[in-house]
């Protein structure tokens, strides 16, 4: 490792430190939980998983979008029971990653997996409401649009506790939002979410207000909650088991998705799905094990990492160490932390998870099919649950193209003069993916690629993205590409599709 690589690691750390820890704070209370939870999954995701990581570059912690699965399931069943369901769940993805089926996992309609993460967004969001006014979050997303009457009352009743909440959670807000949008570029660097927290924090301490505050145990081991032998005795339950599936499979796909997207964002090594798939499984074992929470690759703090100039898995396992070296020197600080303030930095984490521009690109892109496959995994998400959003969702996703699902793409390459031509025949959907990612994946870097059309019939959104993903991407890094053949037959938007390939790599 050079000099130069060393220092921006080590800058990069330190930024990676102040994006995580407001939110290692604030998922852990949106889940109902003690904060040290919080902050031990994040040590075990940077130390732990930073050590194991197949993708370089990505910061694994708590995630936003597991927060109400645990929220709900800690209400039900009870804190003590998280650990041996990420026990499970973790040694789910080890299997998952000795099987080598991460590729599988990048396979779910993308409609899906944004309209499940909206789904959470909005969840997030209608529970923060009332802890920004100071008040209960409930488990359920109607649940807290019937208590916002309550809650908003509180407020046209002159609460004064209630009033100063939303006071400090408003300039919290308000301080996040500016600071994105007109932070000078000398401190470009500084994450939006530590202004928020900041300015919120030395309001409450220096007017001496009368606010909930993050409650911080003097030790981490008095916020932890470790499991016992008879706790793993009621795994049996079927619905601990689907919440074993449900984190395992969402924990899964949330951390390829995030990878997949930082691959796009830098031009080093690529991500190894399945080792990725292996760490994280380690490392919701021993969040099971210690009494964290579940841990995730995580975007918001992968794409700080390499922003703040990363080159190595160093940054990554440094802010870990940055986290546990504050919690154990200067535990004080976080306890001057307003509950509200935290809000207001989740309000902003669930609008980004909701991310209609991705409707958006699907709209255009793709027409009303996906678009209204993801509403439909949103809408039931919200009002029922998430497994029954999901489940509906990928059920959609198998009735669009039903009519070629006996069809198969068929995937052949010819290398001639240093040129590999991959020539793609009969209908792709999500259940070529893997094989498609796996051929493109293995082609030389050092040789030209041609995609190359023949006799074909459907490619359906999942596939599209794909190939769009990859060309996107080995642009990027230099690679000489061509698409030829476009077809002028078959399904309408095949033309559509080959068009923007075209454009993509010219």
């Amino acid at each position: 490792m050079t000099n130069t690589s060393l220092s921006r690691d080590l800058a990069s750390s330190l930024v990676v430190f102040l994006v995580a820890m407001p939110l290692c704070l604030g998922i852990a209370v949106a889940s109902g939980v003690p904060v040290a939870m919080g902050i031990v999954s994040g040590i075990v995701g940077g130390i732990i998983v930073g050590l194991l990581a197949g993708s370089p570059l990505q910061v694994s912690g708590p995630a936003a979008g597991l927060a109400v699965i645990v929220f709900s399931f800690v209400q039900q069943y009870g804190v003590a029971m998280l650990g041996p369901v990420l026990i499970a769940a973790g040694l789910l993805q080890i299997l998952a990653g000795f099987l080598k089926i991460g590729s599988w996992f990048r396979a779910i309609s993308p409609a899906v997996v944004h309209g499940m993460l909206a789904g959470i967004g909005i969840l997030i969001i209608l529970g923060q409401i009332h802890v920004v006014m100071g008040a209960e979050p409930s488990a359920g997303g109607l649940e807290n649009v019937a208590a916002l009457d309550n809650s908003v009352g509180n407020l046209w009743r002159g609460d004064a506790n209630a009033l100063i909440a939303l006071g400090i959670g408003v300039v919290s807000l308000a301080a996040m939002v500016a600071w994105e949008k007109f932070r000078p570029k000398a401190l470009s660097l500084v994450p939006g979410a530590l202004v928020g927290v900041g300015l919120g924090t030395v309001l409450a301490v220096a007017l001496h207000l009368p606010i909930a505050r993050v409650e911080v145990p003097d030790t981490l081991l008095q916020g932890l909650s470790f499991p016992n032998i008879s706790d793993f005795l009621l795994l049996a339950q079927p619905g601990i088991m689907i919440t074993v599936l449900v984190i395992a499979v969402i924990a899964s796909a949330e951390t390829l998705l995030s990878a997949a997207a930082v691959d796009r964002m830098h031009d080093g090594k690529r991500t190894h799905f399945n080792k990725e798939l292996f760490a994280q499984g380690v490392g919701n074992s021993i969040c099971g094990i210690l009494g964290a929470l579940p841990i995730t690759g995580v975007i918001v703090r992968s794409s700080a990492n390499i922003q703040a100039g990363a080159r190595t898995r160093l940054s990554t396992i440094l802010h870990g160490v940055w986290i546990l070296a504050l919690v154990a020197m200067f535990p004080q600080l976080l306890g001057m932390v307003p509950l509200t303030a935290l809000a207001a930095v989740l309000l902003v984490t669930g609008w980004r998870l909701i991310s209609l521009h991705h409707v958006r690109h699907l709209f255009d892109h793709h027409g009303w099919i996906p678009v209204g496959i993801w509403v439909a995994t949103v809408a039931l998400v919200v009002i029922q649950d998430l497994l029954i959003g999901v489940a509906t969702g990928l059920a959609l996703s198998v009735m669009e193209i039903l009519p070629y699902l006996r069809q198969r793409l068929h995937i052949g390459e010819d290398d001639k003069d240093n040129v590999i031509s991959v020539r793609l025949k009969g209908a792709g959907t999500y259940k070529d993916v893997p094989r498609l990612l796996t051929t493109l994946e293995a082609l030389p870097k050092d040789k030209m690629v041609e995609i190359v059309c023949v006799d074909l019939q459907f490619l359906d959104h999942t596939c599209t993205e794909t190939i769009s993903e990859w060309l996107r991407r080995e642009r990027r890094s230099g690679r000489q590409l061509a698409v030829t053949n476009t077809p002028d037959s078959h399904h309408p938007r095949l033309i559509a599709h080959f068009k923007r390939f075209s454009a993509e790599v010219a």
